[in-house]
């Protein structure tokens, strides 16, 4: 995208498509990540990533392509077997049914930033608050803490969406503002923690598909960013030229 506008080879309506097929690309993503980290998966579910067809993510970056690999190969050779396979091994490592010298791999950021490795935390707090003044909350019946990886995925969905639609209205503003919460967001609430969440959980996953989860979580995080910071750039200089 930044190459196009050095290059000045397309127009600001071009571009702003471009971001919106973006965002909704990123929720799409996350959307799928959210599902993945909730709770193990259904035989459909399975079967729906297994069918995916992954070509538009080839070019992401090395990392993601090495998950992809990984949970494709896993996939290959599913058989009756798989969905509990897969069960076993989520609950054992993001359920916490097994840990690493007391440590457990759940997807909680208060558990991966907080000294005494606890749920309910500061970072707990901060989720909520972020939530709560973004308009955004739980649906009823979801017991686990704001600050599930689950439920972050999900925010960053609803706030993709607002970019979306503030671009589709030509409100650059408010884009812009919500380009900066999500990137704000992935940074302090998500990239901050992701890799020692990661380091644990890798030592307690037995299944190629969760560790292939693990690298292509990391390497779209990354891209994620850079892309934000893309639009940011882009959405900055549109507003300083009005």
């Amino acid at each position: 995208m930044e190459e196009q506008l050095r290059d000045g080879q397309a127009p600001d309506a071009d571009i702003t498509e471009e971001m919106i097929a973006a965002c909704r690309g990123r929720a799409a993503f996350y959307d799928m990540l959210a599902a993945i980290y909730f709770r193990p998966l259904s035989a459909e579910q399975i079967e729906n990533i297994a069918e995916t067809d992954w070509s538009e993510y080839a070019d992401v970056n090395e990392l993601f392509a090495d998950g992809l690999n990984d949970m494709s190969r896993y996939l290959r050779k599913r058989n009756s077997g798989t969905r509990q396979e897969l069960a076993v091994d989520f609950t054992s490592a993001f359920a916490g049914t097994s840990s690493w010298k007391g440590r457990y791999a759940v997807p909680y950021e208060s558990v991966h930033t907080s000294d005494e490795g606890l749920m309910f935390q500061d970072a707990y707090h901060e989720v909520f608050q972020l939530y709560k003044a973004n308009h955004v909350a739980k649906a009823e019946g979801y017991d686990f803490p704001h600050d599930h990886l689950s439920f972050m995925c999900e925010f960053l969905v609803v706030v993709s969406d607002r970019i979306a639609a503030a671009l589709k209205a030509g409100d650059d503003a408010e884009a812009l503002r919500q380009v900066r919460l999500s990137r704000a967001f992935l940074a302090d609430h998500i990239l901050s923690w992701f890799d020692r969440f990661q380091e644990l959980a890798l030592l307690l996953l037995e299944t190629r598909f969760y560790r292939g989860v693990l690298k292509v979580s990391k390497g779209f995080f990354q891209e994620d960013a850079a892309l934000l910071d893309s639009m940011a750039v882009e959405l900055e200089q549109r507003l300083g030229e009005r």
